[in-house]
């Protein structure tokens, strides 16, 4: 079993208060680069930056915020396995606190993020350095914004000791907005590995899609949202220029953007944390596949999170996105990608296509029903959709992949749909991806089956709570969660060590 990894971190409110100017970061405590006040920015400095977004690929915090509170992911207790105090239970169900480790972890980690890039723009003594910088810092606070709905914030040359300020989360926004557009305005670079122009102008695009939502009442978070035209036109003209921009276009085979050798097999990537095997695993997915898998599967797993029934059961059985036979990965593992359910398959040691066994000697049969308080090693519904190598599951080379092409068409679609102009048809867009997936052609669309698409699409890649968010679905019930949760919800709560140790941060409505 993979148990939760307890971490040495400061809450944000104490961060505050640390010397930063004068105060190296500890290496072991923070595991990069620090960055003080002295000379130009170096690009030590810049990577101290970039290693932030390692957390990233963690199967915990910011990734089981996003998917764990949704219709797409659960962590099932089984016996003594995977209860963990209930950490992922509280998600699922929607019964966290301000206590809750996972939420007070996240709200770390994501400042940590933007204070070190705030410490990298400081010190830039080039433009391009500062609007990598930027890029980086406006995606450290979209997290914060979008989970928590404030962002503290200090710049270094403020005094240590003073708590740092508190921005709404409309001011918030609008900050990342105008760190966005600087770093669009002074640089030309496309580099997946790096906070390209692209991947600025794909982040402010999503920030004007969810604009309604982070301008909303914070006494009435979940909505009705109120959908400004002007929005989405801004976030249709950011949307257009990546298309136009040309070298991003569908992957033929859609699991190439997410297995070992997806830093060339895809065409999708826009912005990603690059890792090539053998050379320091800077974000490894080695977790997203074994988290899922069993102690006998091959590769062997963690026997941990499953996905829901009625999600599985929107796909086709013509969607490859459902179930694939991967070249080169299911010949040698026995199963395929996807989504795992039924008697379980592997080869021996002689090559013979076996099935595998559960720990006890029977079957090994994945079912869709699980129940998320005690569960069999056998319930629920298995996903691989970040194949690793066959050839070294350990060494893998998968880049951890956050902002791909697909979503540039999906997001463009909702733009339209959702009042923006635009010769194209939303219905168009879709299709070109259903097309190329292996699924039927949708004869009509509307914002209900284009979130349905968005899930498809996008499943498992931590976008499914923001978009529940914005389509007024997140608080509905899921399986394991019978009933609708409060609205508040869609906002988690500040974590209280920080509220306690910042008294410009009051805690979020309804917590």
């Amino acid at each position: 079993m993979k148990k939760l990894k307890k971490k040495l971190l400061i809450s944000a409110g104490a961060l505050a208060i640390l010397n930063f100017s004068c105060t190296k970061l500890n290496e072991d405590l923070y595991g990069s680069k620090y960055v003080d006040k002295g000379g130009a920015a170096t690009s030590a400095d810049l990577g101290g930056v970039y290693s932030q977004l390692n957390g990233f690929s963690d199967q915990a915090n910011w990734y089981a915020l996003s998917e764990h509170s949704t219709d797409e992911m659960m962590g099932p207790t089984r016996g003594t396995d995977w209860d963990d105090f209930g950490t992922w239970r509280k998600l699922h169900q929607h019964t966290w606190d301000p206590s809750h480790n996972q939420i007070y972890d996240t709200w770390n980690n994501l400042n940590i993020g933007v204070y070190r890039a705030t410490a990298v723009i400081a010190k830039a003594g080039d433009n391009q350095t500062k609007a990598e910088a930027s890029f980086l810092r406006a995606f450290f606070m979209y997290w914060i914004v979008d989970y928590y709905g404030q962002q503290p914030f200090r710049e270094v040359t403020d005094d240590p000791d003073a708590n740092p300020r508190v921005m709404t989360r409309k001011e918030a926004t609008d900050f990342m907005i105008k760190d966005l557009e600087f770093s669009i305005a002074n640089q030309t670079s496309r580099d997946p590995g790096k906070g390209n122009k692209y991947a600025a102008e794909f982040l402010l695009a999503k920030i004007y899609l969810n604009k309604a939502v982070f301008y909303q009442d914070p006494t009435s978070p979940a909505g009705p949202y109120t959908f400004q035209k002007a929005d989405m036109d801004k976030a249709l003209g950011y949307l257009n220029d990546i298309i136009n921009a040309g070298g991003y276009t569908l992957t033929p085979n859609y699991y190439d953007n997410f297995k070992w050798d997806n830093t060339t097999a895809s065409k999708e990537i826009i912005f990603a944390r690059q890792n090539e095997p053998n050379v320091g695993q800077n974000a490894s997915l080695e977790n997203r596949t074994r988290m899922g898998m069993h102690y006998n599967t091959t590769p062997d797993g963690w026997n941990g999170f499953t996905t829901l029934a009625a999600f599985y059961n929107s796909f086709e059985d013509n969607d490859i996105r459902k179930k694939y036979n991967l070249p080169g990965y299911t010949d040698k593992t026995g199963h395929n990608v996807g989504f795992l359910v039924g008697q379980q398959k592997k080869y021996d040691a002689q090559g013979n296509l076996v099935n595998v066994l559960d720990r006890s000697g029977k079957p090994l049969i994945f079912t869709p029903n699980v129940n998320i308080g005690y569960a069999t090693e056998a319930e629920g519904i298995r996903v691989v959709k970040f194949a690793l190598n066959p050839a070294n599951y350990g060494q893998s080379g998968n880049d951890y992949v956050f902002f791909r092409y697909a979503d540039v068409l999906l997001m463009k679609a909702e733009a339209i749909l959702r009042g923006g102009t635009d010769a194209t048809q939303p219905l168009t867009l879709v299709n070109q991806i259903r097309t190329n997936r292996g699924a039927t052609a949708l004869t009509s669309l509307d914002l209900t089956a284009l979130l349905a698409e968005r899930g498809r699409e996008l499943y498992w890649e931590s976008w499914r709570r923001n978009d529940l968010i914005r389509f007024e679905k997140f608080n509905d019930p899921v399986d394991q969660r019978e009933t609708k949760s409060a609205g508040y919800r869609v906002v988690y709560p500040i974590p209280q060590r920080a509220v306690d140790s910042n008294p410009n941060l009051k805690q979020n409505f309804g917590y």
